[in-house]
Protein backbone atom coordinates (compact mmCIF):
# COMPACT_ATOMS: atom_id res chain seq x y z
CA UNK A 1 0.00 0.00 0.00
CA UNK A 2 1.50 3.35 -0.90
CA UNK A 3 2.67 5.45 2.15
CA UNK A 4 2.54 2.12 4.22
CA UNK A 5 5.77 2.45 6.80
CA UNK A 6 8.87 -0.08 5.84
CA UNK A 7 8.87 -2.87 7.95
CA UNK A 8 10.63 -3.61 11.12
CA UNK A 9 13.20 -6.18 9.51
CA UNK A 10 14.75 -3.14 7.19
CA UNK A 11 17.45 -1.12 7.93
CA UNK A 12 19.83 1.66 6.61
CA UNK A 13 23.32 -0.02 6.79
CA UNK A 14 26.47 1.86 6.29
CA UNK A 15 29.55 -0.01 5.45
CA UNK A 16 33.01 1.75 6.32
CA UNK A 17 35.28 -0.19 4.27
CA UNK A 18 38.85 -0.27 5.16
CA UNK A 19 40.97 0.85 1.97
CA UNK A 20 44.41 0.97 3.67
CA UNK A 21 47.08 -1.45 2.40
CA UNK A 22 46.45 -2.94 5.87
CA UNK A 23 43.19 -4.08 4.86
CA UNK A 24 44.33 -5.23 1.29
CA UNK A 25 47.34 -7.26 2.46
CA UNK A 26 44.79 -9.14 4.72
CA UNK A 27 41.58 -9.72 2.91
CA UNK A 28 41.38 -8.04 -0.76
CA UNK A 29 44.61 -9.65 -2.09
CA UNK A 30 43.89 -13.15 -0.03
CA UNK A 31 41.94 -16.17 -2.21
CA UNK A 32 39.10 -14.89 -3.18
CA UNK A 33 38.93 -12.60 -0.18
CA UNK A 34 37.47 -9.13 -2.46
CA UNK A 35 34.82 -11.66 -3.89
CA UNK A 36 33.56 -12.68 -0.95
CA UNK A 37 33.72 -8.89 0.87
CA UNK A 38 31.12 -8.40 -2.17
CA UNK A 39 29.20 -11.11 -2.13
CA UNK A 40 28.77 -9.77 1.49
CA UNK A 41 27.29 -6.32 0.16
CA UNK A 42 25.03 -7.72 -2.19
CA UNK A 43 23.10 -10.25 0.44
CA UNK A 44 22.57 -6.76 2.91
CA UNK A 45 20.70 -5.66 -0.36
CA UNK A 46 19.30 -9.52 -1.41
CA UNK A 47 17.86 -9.58 2.62
CA UNK A 48 15.14 -7.13 2.45
CA UNK A 49 13.92 -5.24 -0.89
CA UNK A 50 13.42 -1.96 1.38
CA UNK A 51 17.17 -2.46 2.78
CA UNK A 52 19.25 0.84 2.23
CA UNK A 53 22.91 0.22 1.45
CA UNK A 54 25.67 2.62 1.21
CA UNK A 55 29.33 2.21 1.48
CA UNK A 56 31.99 4.48 2.48
CA UNK A 57 36.01 3.84 1.34
CA UNK A 58 37.87 5.33 4.55
CA UNK A 59 41.63 5.97 2.72
CA UNK A 60 45.05 6.80 4.78
CA UNK A 61 44.67 10.47 2.97
CA UNK A 62 40.67 11.03 2.46
CA UNK A 63 37.34 9.49 2.27
CA UNK A 64 34.80 9.06 -0.03
CA UNK A 65 31.73 7.75 -0.86
CA UNK A 66 31.43 4.88 -3.33
CA UNK A 67 28.20 3.47 -3.26
CA UNK A 68 24.10 4.21 -2.42
CA UNK A 69 21.57 1.82 -3.04
CA UNK A 70 19.05 4.55 -3.31
CA UNK A 71 20.98 6.49 -5.79
CA UNK A 72 19.02 6.70 -8.91
CA UNK A 73 22.23 5.93 -11.07
CA UNK A 74 22.88 2.69 -8.98
CA UNK A 75 18.91 1.87 -9.38
CA UNK A 76 19.38 2.11 -13.09
CA UNK A 77 22.01 -0.79 -13.27
CA UNK A 78 19.72 -3.65 -12.84
CA UNK A 79 21.49 -6.99 -11.77
CA UNK A 80 23.72 -7.18 -8.75
CA UNK A 81 26.78 -7.82 -10.75
CA UNK A 82 26.96 -5.00 -12.50
CA UNK A 83 26.36 -2.90 -9.09
CA UNK A 84 29.11 -5.67 -8.15
CA UNK A 85 31.42 -4.30 -10.70
CA UNK A 86 30.30 -0.85 -10.43
CA UNK A 87 31.85 -0.64 -6.66
CA UNK A 88 34.80 -2.53 -7.56
CA UNK A 89 35.89 0.09 -10.23
CA UNK A 90 34.88 2.94 -7.58
CA UNK A 91 36.99 1.25 -4.97
CA UNK A 92 40.11 1.26 -7.39
CA UNK A 93 39.62 4.42 -8.70
CA UNK A 94 39.63 5.63 -5.08
CA UNK A 95 42.54 4.13 -4.12
CA UNK A 96 44.50 4.96 -6.74
CA UNK A 97 43.53 8.96 -5.95
CA UNK A 98 44.07 8.40 -2.30
CA UNK A 99 47.47 6.77 -2.62
CA UNK A 100 48.90 10.36 -3.27
CA UNK A 101 51.99 9.23 -1.36
CA UNK A 102 54.75 6.06 -1.89
CA UNK A 103 52.90 2.97 -0.58
CA UNK A 104 53.29 2.71 3.58
CA UNK A 105 50.86 0.84 6.20
CA UNK A 106 49.52 3.83 7.15
CA UNK A 107 46.08 3.34 8.87
CA UNK A 108 43.24 4.12 7.86
CA UNK A 109 40.96 7.46 8.63
CA UNK A 110 38.20 5.76 10.57
CA UNK A 111 37.41 9.43 12.64
CA UNK A 112 36.66 10.64 9.49
CA UNK A 113 34.16 8.17 7.97
CA UNK A 114 32.40 7.54 11.52
CA UNK A 115 31.99 11.14 10.90
CA UNK A 116 30.58 11.20 7.01
CA UNK A 117 28.91 8.22 8.18
CA UNK A 118 27.25 10.05 11.13
CA UNK A 119 26.51 13.16 8.56
CA UNK A 120 24.63 10.96 6.67
CA UNK A 121 22.18 9.08 8.84
CA UNK A 122 21.03 12.32 10.47
CA UNK A 123 20.71 13.62 7.22
CA UNK A 124 18.47 10.31 5.77
CA UNK A 125 16.18 10.35 9.25
CA UNK A 126 15.30 14.15 9.06
CA UNK A 127 14.47 13.82 5.33
CA UNK A 128 12.94 10.02 5.77
CA UNK A 129 14.91 8.72 3.13
CA UNK A 130 14.54 4.84 3.42
CA UNK A 131 14.53 2.64 6.55
CA UNK A 132 14.53 4.43 9.99
CA UNK A 133 16.66 2.06 11.52
CA UNK A 134 20.01 2.55 10.62
CA UNK A 135 23.41 0.93 12.19
CA UNK A 136 27.20 0.97 10.83
CA UNK A 137 29.83 -2.14 10.02
CA UNK A 138 33.25 -1.26 10.14
CA UNK A 139 35.35 -3.50 8.30
CA UNK A 140 38.68 -2.63 9.37
CA UNK A 141 42.17 -4.16 9.19
CA UNK A 142 44.15 -1.03 10.17
CA UNK A 143 45.54 -0.82 13.59
CA UNK A 144 44.48 1.84 15.96
CA UNK A 145 45.78 5.42 15.79
CA UNK A 146 45.98 6.94 18.82
CA UNK A 147 46.12 10.84 16.90
CA UNK A 148 42.69 9.93 15.90
CA UNK A 149 41.18 8.97 19.61
CA UNK A 150 39.93 11.98 20.35
CA UNK A 151 37.82 12.59 16.73
CA UNK A 152 36.81 8.67 17.43
CA UNK A 153 35.46 9.06 20.85
CA UNK A 154 33.43 12.05 19.51
CA UNK A 155 31.94 9.94 17.01
CA UNK A 156 31.30 7.10 19.49
CA UNK A 157 29.46 8.99 21.91
CA UNK A 158 27.27 10.48 19.02
CA UNK A 159 26.36 7.35 17.68
CA UNK A 160 25.42 6.37 21.24
CA UNK A 161 23.18 9.73 21.59
CA UNK A 162 21.62 9.00 18.27
CA UNK A 163 20.92 5.08 18.93
CA UNK A 164 22.97 3.97 16.19
CA UNK A 165 25.16 0.50 16.90
CA UNK A 166 28.36 0.54 15.53
CA UNK A 167 29.39 -2.81 14.58
CA UNK A 168 33.06 -4.19 13.89
CA UNK A 169 34.75 -7.00 12.03
CA UNK A 170 38.48 -6.73 12.55
CA UNK A 171 40.34 -8.75 9.80
CA UNK A 172 43.73 -7.59 10.96
CA UNK A 173 47.08 -8.87 12.89
CA UNK A 174 45.55 -7.07 16.08
CA UNK A 175 42.44 -5.83 17.66
CA UNK A 176 41.30 -2.54 18.14
CA UNK A 177 40.22 -1.00 21.27
CA UNK A 178 38.55 1.83 19.50
CA UNK A 179 36.32 -0.75 18.00
CA UNK A 180 35.61 -2.52 21.08
CA UNK A 181 34.67 0.38 22.57
CA UNK A 182 32.35 1.49 19.84
CA UNK A 183 30.58 -1.62 19.48
CA UNK A 184 30.51 -1.79 23.57
CA UNK A 185 29.08 1.55 23.78
CA UNK A 186 26.70 1.82 21.05
CA UNK A 187 25.13 -2.07 21.47
CA UNK A 188 26.64 -2.98 18.30
CA UNK A 189 28.58 -6.49 17.70
CA UNK A 190 32.49 -6.50 17.79
CA UNK A 191 33.89 -9.58 15.91
CA UNK A 192 37.67 -10.78 14.98
CA UNK A 193 37.30 -13.57 12.61
CA UNK A 194 39.63 -16.49 13.19
CA UNK A 195 40.28 -17.19 9.87
CA UNK A 196 40.56 -15.47 6.98
CA UNK A 197 39.19 -18.12 4.13
CA UNK A 198 35.92 -18.05 6.15
CA UNK A 199 35.33 -14.02 6.20
CA UNK A 200 32.00 -14.32 4.47
CA UNK A 201 30.55 -16.91 6.65
CA UNK A 202 31.38 -14.86 9.75
CA UNK A 203 30.00 -11.69 8.00
CA UNK A 204 26.66 -13.66 6.66
CA UNK A 205 26.26 -15.45 10.14
CA UNK A 206 26.38 -11.82 12.66
CA UNK A 207 26.55 -8.86 10.07
CA UNK A 208 23.44 -9.54 7.80
CA UNK A 209 21.02 -9.91 11.23
CA UNK A 210 18.63 -6.87 11.26
CA UNK A 211 18.04 -4.38 14.83
CA UNK A 212 14.60 -5.98 14.79
CA UNK A 213 15.86 -9.64 14.77
CA UNK A 214 18.70 -9.67 17.17
CA UNK A 215 16.16 -9.16 19.84
CA UNK A 216 15.15 -12.80 19.32
CA UNK A 217 19.29 -13.90 18.55
CA UNK A 218 21.76 -13.80 20.54
CA UNK A 219 25.25 -12.34 18.69
CA UNK A 220 28.44 -12.90 20.32
CA UNK A 221 30.00 -10.67 22.66
CA UNK A 222 33.52 -9.40 23.05
CA UNK A 223 34.58 -11.35 26.13
CA UNK A 224 36.64 -8.53 27.32
CA UNK A 225 37.15 -4.69 26.29
CA UNK A 226 39.91 -2.82 26.27
CA UNK A 227 38.94 0.73 27.75
CA UNK A 228 42.38 2.38 27.83
CA UNK A 229 41.95 6.02 26.72
CA UNK A 230 44.83 7.81 24.95
CA UNK A 231 46.82 10.72 26.49
CA UNK A 232 45.57 14.37 24.58
CA UNK A 233 49.79 15.35 24.79
CA UNK A 234 51.42 12.40 23.10
CA UNK A 235 48.25 10.32 21.89
CA UNK A 236 49.48 6.86 23.33
CA UNK A 237 47.65 4.59 24.88
CA UNK A 238 48.10 4.40 28.54
CA UNK A 239 46.75 2.47 32.23
CA UNK A 240 47.14 5.80 34.54
CA UNK A 241 47.08 9.37 33.93
CA UNK A 242 46.09 12.78 34.55
CA UNK A 243 42.69 14.24 34.18
CA UNK A 244 41.59 17.59 33.53
CA UNK A 245 39.03 18.20 36.03
CA UNK A 246 37.61 21.24 34.15
CA UNK A 247 36.91 19.78 30.43
CA UNK A 248 38.37 15.75 30.71
CA UNK A 249 41.65 15.74 28.89
CA UNK A 250 43.95 13.52 29.68
CA UNK A 251 47.59 13.34 30.05
CA UNK A 252 50.52 10.88 30.69
CA UNK A 253 52.18 13.59 32.29
CA UNK A 254 52.14 16.37 34.81
CA UNK A 255 51.26 19.64 33.53
CA UNK A 256 50.79 23.52 34.75
CA UNK A 257 47.71 23.55 32.56
CA UNK A 258 45.75 21.93 30.71
CA UNK A 259 46.65 22.31 26.60
CA UNK A 260 42.95 21.64 25.85
CA UNK A 261 40.86 24.30 27.91
CA UNK A 262 43.77 26.15 29.63
CA UNK A 263 42.75 25.85 32.87
CA UNK A 264 46.35 25.72 35.79
CA UNK A 265 46.63 22.32 37.44
CA UNK A 266 47.29 21.79 40.76
CA UNK A 267 50.66 22.11 42.37
CA UNK A 268 53.02 18.91 42.36
CA UNK A 269 52.70 18.31 45.78
CA UNK A 270 48.89 17.42 45.66
CA UNK A 271 48.92 15.73 42.19
CA UNK A 272 47.34 12.43 41.78
CA UNK A 273 47.26 9.83 39.15
CA UNK A 274 43.94 8.60 38.28
CA UNK A 275 43.35 5.47 36.28
CA UNK A 276 43.09 6.42 32.37
CA UNK A 277 39.95 3.88 31.68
Amino acid sequence: MAGAPPPDDSSLVVVLLDTSLHFWNAVVRSSSGLQQVLSFLNSLALMNHMNHLVIIASGCNSCEFLYDSLDSDERAGANHQTASEKIVQKLNDFVSRDATQPPKFQPSLLSASLSMALCYIQRALKEKIGPSKPRMLCLQASPDAPHQYIAIMNAIFSAQRSMVPIDACMVGAQHSAFLQQAADITGGTYLMPQQADSLLEYLMTIFTVDLHSRQFIQLPRSAGVDFRASCFCHKRTIDMGYICSVCLSIFCKQHKECSTCGSSFASSGTKRKTPAS
